[in-house]
């Protein structure tokens, strides 16, 4: 059999362990490329071992970051437990993002650039609906764009659209998005969570308040900060999803209640367990634990507009003031990746590992101390146990290492409830839980651009900016990949970051959840964790 043959076996493959065709069907294409069954389960074992995903049932997923202020607004969202619920739930995208990291049309049925990619074509899929019946058409996408996009909008999206010059709506089934200048990766930020595709209001304006979209589940109740309850949509437009009849997501913040719910079976789902309690999960017959490799990295971040952080040199004294090496050991007992104050994960595309590599150095933090007039520092660091998965033992460990260097890293204790309210993007050296991006774009518009909605470092870097908007559109991969690696260099170099570490998403579940493969670009299955997942 030709190789062009066995390739397209070996995709057709992958979507069967991943959930997105039957074992049936697969053989049926296996077949008709001239493979027998038998021979089949010799090449891909998998197959033959591959769970069906099921119809029916209800699983309950729990998150910690639920906030009392938490919306229906998509401008807002930025918590795994609204995202995986409300953009992976309720609401649709013109694209998504597969497990393997790939991008392909949602809502939109296809879609193509022109004019050096300056110009973005999306044609819509028929026949879908909303959930109160109402069909979807162009101008609803248009104006779920526009919501993120007017002089007034505080939305997390804002910065990311302002590369779009016009949006076009073309007949019943075509939208046309005129880009400022050529954009390469335009279907990957169509994904981005915050643009889900809501209904459109005469006047303009998108219908938020509702809770309408034409995701796979329908919202029956919701408890902001709490839980959400949703069921099945029976006119979804992707085949055989989703799996389940209802789900309901419930956030519980104390690490121990966490534990119990799940050994309890009061869920069947949850993320972020202390990795202590791991080896429980994975002695219990009835549990297990998934690992998956991500773009994921949890940082100090400060805020390099005010003192002392706007000296680049305090800034350098405290990445060398800080043992990652001994975090990770302790805190994750060796199963994180040493980060290098970058945000670009090697899975990236275009990644590349900046030098030197940060090192806890007593010396060199003391000889950049120095260089800025000091003798000693003393820095406030506000942490909580929801800012990432063991914050809190890792600005304890932290402080040890500074003090040796002469830093006084004073370790503010603040209130889960409301961190990512009161504390994130507020307070001048805090600790954050990052999602990373699929793409060098995505990660460095969203966060580290002059205007970027989520700049927690407030860090403006004019060759940065400049290197940003070059590489945007540039066709050359080569000239491309050699951009993108200055600017990793640039903010290891100059940014107000301190990566702690990469990071997995690490899955507690029950033995009567099914999935196939998990994406890690995004938490619960890069969000469609509910429509992907299925009860045993």
């Amino acid at each position: 059999m030709s190789d062009t043959k066995l390739n397209e076996i070996a995709y057709w493959a992958s979507k069967v362990t991943g959930g997105s065709i039957s074992r049936r069907e697969f053989f049926g294409r296996a077949a008709a490329l001239g493979l027998a069954a038998s021979h089949t389960e010799l090449l891909f074992p998998s197959i033959a071992n591959a769970a069906e995903p099921k119809k029916g049932g209800f699983l309950r997923f729990e998150y910690s970051d639920g906030s009392s202020v938490d919306t229906l607004d998509p401008a807002t969202w930025s918590t795994n437990f609204i995202l995986s619920t409300f953009n992976g739930s309720l609401c649709n995208n013109l694209t998504e993002i597969l497990p393997d990291g790939t991008v392909v049309g949602d809502l939109a049925e296809s879609f193509e650039s022109a004019d050096n990619a300056s110009k973005w074509v999306f044609k819509l899929r028929k026949g879908i609906t909303f959930h109160d019946g109402k069909s979807l058409t162009p101008e609803d996408v248009r104006q779920s764009f526009l919501h993120h996009m007017g002089a007034e909008s505080t939305s997390g999206a804002k910065a990311l659209l302002s590369r779009i010059d016009s949006i076009v709506t073309d007949g019943p089934d075509t939208i046309v998005f005129n880009l400022k200048s050529g954009m390469a990766d335009f279907p990957f930020l169509a994904a981005d969570y915050h643009l889900s595709v809501m209904p459109a209001m005469d006047g303009g304006g998108i219908d938020w308040k509702r809770g309408v979209g034409t995701g796979s589940f329908i919202l029956e109740d919701f408890e902001p900060g709490q839980s959400v309850k949703m069921k099945r949509n029976p006119s979804y437009h992707k085949n055989n999803k989703p799996y389940l009849d209802e789900f309901e997501t419930i956030v519980l913040q104390d690490q121990t209640a966490r534990l119990n719910a799940l050994l309890t079976g009061e869920i069947d789902e949850t993320n972020d367990l202390n990795i202590n309690n791991l080896s429980i999960v994975e002695a219990n017959k009835s549990l297990r634990v998934a690992r998956v490799p991500s773009n994921r990295h949890l940082t100090f971040d400060m805020d390099t507009s005010v003192a002392p952080y706007d000296n680049v040199d305090v800034r350098l004294a405290l990445k060398y003031a800080i043992d990652r090496d001994d975090i990770i050991r302790k805190v994750y007992l060796g199963s994180e990746t040493k980060g290098n104050d970058s945000p670009i994960a090697p899975p990236v595309p275009f990644y590349k590992n900046p030098t030197p590599q940060f090192d806890y150095d007593v010396e060199k933090a003391k000889y950049h101390l120095k260089k800025a007039g000091l003798d000693k520092l003393d820095v406030d660091l506000s942490i909580a146990q929801t800012a990432f998965p063991g914050a809190v033992n890792a600005a304890a460990l932290f402080k040890e290492h500074a003090a040796r260097a002469g830093i006084n890293v004073n370790l503010i204790n603040e209130a889960d409830d409301g961190y990512w309210t009161n504390v994130w993007l507020k307070k001048p050296f805090s600790g954050c839980d990052w999602f990373g991006r699929p793409t060098c774009d995505m990660a460095f518009s969203n966060a580290y651009s002059a205007d970027a909605p989520y700049n927690n470092t407030h860090w403006k870097n004019a060759r940065f900016n400049e290197l940003l908007l070059a590489a945007r559109g540039e066709a050359d991969d080569t000239k491309r990949a050699a951009q993108y690696a200055e600017m990793q260099q640039i903010v290891h170099d100059d940014g107000g970051l301190i990566v702690v570490a990469f990071s997995h998403w690490v899955y507690c579940l029950s033995e009567k959840v099914g999935h196939g493969s998990i994406g890690g670009a995004f938490p619960a299955d890069n969000m469609r964790a509910t429509e992907r997942w299925w009860r045993i």
